[in-house]
């Protein structure tokens, strides 16, 4: 419920957003609502803090999911598509 109410008090955030940039901050508050529970077992005072590890959380794993996907590309094309062996991420990690 504490998600909901945090979610309610960011309306006028989404309201004010370009329909394409409404679709991606509804979906990461649908993040939010999927590891609600989780982020219930947090000790943390504030529900903003679950909600954005939530968030992060959703977006690591589309990156490793997109990632995967990556290096099946370039393994499976055998030198026929041409894509970039090392892509920096945060913190100077090559991936």
């Amino acid at each position: 419920m504490a998600i909901e109410e945090e979610i309610r008090r960011w309306n006028g955030f989404a309201k004010a957003l370009r329909r394409e940039d409404k679709e991606a901050f509804d979906n990461l508050l649908d993040a939010c609502r999927s590891y609600a529970s989780a982020g219930s077992n947090a000790t943390q005072p504030l529900p903003i803090e679950p909600m954005m590890m939530s968030m992060l959380l959703s977006l690591q794993i589309r990156l490793q999911q997109l990632q995967r996907e990556l290096d099946e590309l370039k393994h499976s094309s055998n030198g026929n598509v041409a894509i970039h062996e090392n892509v920096q991420g945060c913190g100077g990690t090559t991936y």
